[in-house]
């Protein structure tokens, strides 16, 4: 059975939600008013009014209440600007009670039922004479959110290595787990530093291309495995260019002679294997990766 959605974002959530348009006339990019578990949101509407297989959607699918007004385009932009004020006035409040923790972000729900501040710390923080402080101040409910490293760069956004908006804060929705593995199946260096985001974790961009790096590798021998060549040839092979899936073989001509030659990887004949032996990896790397598998908790799945 399908149904009748659209996509709505809101401002400090990359996730997208699904709601019920109703009968309003709602276009991609403007603004509507919904209620969600936190209560009544302005959220910007990402997804035009389409129809997806009911088992799609998480039930039950909540209504939009109405298209965003003028006055609640004035009510966000009000929020915003008081949560500029309420960020000093936690800092202030943090520095008072000495408290080891950083302040990340601050957020006013649309209806003003609740502040949320978010901050990252090393343990956990005793900050129920925090929360007395900023209640008698704001004069409605408040909530400290601790959070993990990664949400912390997701919230400030920044520029990584490529020289791009970083992919948390700019497109993806969720965290999802990265290994070293990933960076051993793309013949990625493991130094700590050049595979690390500016999160200090794995970079997320590892996953986009693991599958076709699996792919384009089970279709390749290992270095040092012998293949025969089209030509006739034995050889081991000396190295290989995954993305082009070229491979360079050293054979032996009839004059004992070695020579080098490149070969498609189609005009070999070999027995492929999907992994490469761990013996491949010499004792920097190996280092590197013991290194990285500490720091990691063998896999990146979060904080």
């Amino acid at each position: 059975m399908m149904i009748k959605v659209i996509g709505v974002r809101f401002r400090k959530a990359g996730k997208v939600y699904y709601f019920d348009p109703l009968d309003f006339d709602i276009k991609q990019g403007s603004n509507v008013i919904v209620e969600t578990a936190r209560g009544v949101e302005y959220g910007f509407v990402v997804l035009a009014p389409k129809e997806v297989e009911e088992d799609k959607v998480i039930q039950p699918l909540k209504p939009v209440i109405r298209p965003a007004t003028p006055e609640d385009d004035e009510i966000e932009r009000a929020n915003k600007e008081k949560e500029k004020e309420a960020f000093k006035v936690c800092l202030e409040k943090i520095r008072k009670h000495e408290l080891e923790m950083k302040l990340i972000d601050c957020e006013y729900t649309f209806d003003n039922n609740k502040v949320l501040f978010y901050f990252t710390a090393d343990g956990r923080i005793d900050f129920r004479e925090l929360v007395k402080d900023l209640a008698a101040v704001f004069k409605t409910r408040i909530e400290l959110r601790q959070i993990g490293v990664r949400d912390e760069t997701k919230i400030l956004g920044g520029i990584g290595v490529c020289g791009r908006p970083l992919c948390c804060h700019s497109y993806l929705t969720d965290f999802v787990p990265v290994s070293i593995k990933m960076a051993k199946e793309q013949n990625l260096s493991l130094n700590p530093t050049k595979i690390s985001g500016v999160c200090g974790r794995l970079m997320c961009c590892l996953k986009n291309e693991e599958e076709a790096y699996e792919d384009l590798n089970s279709k390749l021998p290992n270095v040092g495995d012998f293949v025969t060549t089209k030509d006739g040839f034995k050889g081991e092979v000396q190295s290989v260019s995954v993305l082009k899936q070229r491979v360079k073989v050293v054979i032996t001509k009839e004059n004992d002679e070695k020579e080098v030659k490149d070969y498609h990887t189609s005009e070999l004949s070999f027995k492929p294997r999907r992994k490469k032996e761990r013996n491949t990896t010499d004792d920097a790397e190996l280092k590197a990766l013991e290194m990285l598998e500490k720091r990691e908790g063998k896999s990146n799945l979060g904080d």
